[in-house]
């Protein structure tokens, strides 16, 4: 890393669970290519004054997180369409205290389903109602995936995208048998959930793909659970990858190689 200056550009995470994973992917890059850029999370109770922040002392970079991505909306000068597409944001870039806001965990979904060519005649079941499922569910709809259902917690939160997206939600799990289960909630994710999963074994065991967005640990209940029965796997640390690759071209415009994703991905996860 450089010593630190008063050139050096900063770049930041706000979530409300904040983790190492983007500062070591960021600063990781930043120190291989030679750039006077640094990345440190944060966490706030003050979102409103977080982002004025952002503005006001020149923060070149904001990653988004629950459960602030909708939250942003109002305080930022422009939407780019990934973002408006689906009222939720995951970056912020500042140009001279101007902030255009994207979503580059759509970009990123839309990117995986055509990397991992899935059929869009499979039935899906997604779990999830907030700023990250709306993502999910946007990139699914836009691809052409026609039988797709909504599983939430909040009936309201889920209804509202269902509406929006023309799928069915639910509030209670199907019977087993959707091809495609996909988990865009905190369960199996590193803390309080962590060893909690997503779909039960009967529906891990009649699906053909499952899709779990959380990408801490790499290896989540979820994920391991399928591998035991010997079903196929899109992780969220692939999700996290592409979608923070998106950022650092937004923030440095530096366009990443995959080699060089992936071994930032790999020191990553060695946090």
């Amino acid at each position: 890393m450089p010593i630190l200056n008063k050139d050096m550009s900063l770049c930041i995470s706000l979530a409300g669970r904040p983790s190492n994973y983007g500062t070591r992917f960021h600063n990781f890059l930043y120190d291989e290519i030679g750039l006077n850029y640094i990345y440190k999370a944060f966490t706030t109770t003050n979102i409103t004054d977080a982002i004025a922040g952002v503005r006001a002392l020149g923060i070149r970079g904001c990653s988004v997180s629950m459960p602030f991505k909708e939250a942003v909306i109002p305080l930022v000068d422009e939407l780019e369409e990934s973002a408006a597409a689906i009222d939720s944001v995951n970056t912020i870039v500042n140009t001279d205290g101007h902030l255009a806001a994207a979503n580059t965990d759509y970009e990123a979904v839309v990117q995986l389903l055509k990397n991992h060519q899935l059929d869009t005649s499979m039935s899906v079941l997604v779990r999830g109602s907030g700023g990250m499922a709306k993502a999910v569910i946007a990139a699914f709809r836009g691809a052409g995936f026609d039988d797709l259902t909504i599983v939430a917690r909040n009936a309201e939160a889920g209804q509202a995208i269902a509406d929006r997206y023309d799928y069915p939600a639910v509030t209670d799990d199907p019977e087993p048998g959707h091809n495609l289960l996909v988990n865009v909630t905190p369960l199996g994710m590193q803390g309080a959930d962590a060893e909690t999963l997503s779909f039960s074994e009967a529906h891990i065991g009649a699906a053909k793909q499952v899709f779990d967005v959380v990408a801490l640990p790499a290896e989540t209940p979820l994920i391991r659970a399928a591998q035991a029965a010997n079903v196929p796997t899109i992780s969220g640390s692939e999700v996290f990858a592409l979608q923070a690759a998106g950022q650092f071209k937004r923030y440095t415009g530096v366009e990443l190689t995959q080699d060089q994703i992936d071994r930032a991905a790999a020191f990553a996860r060695e946090a």
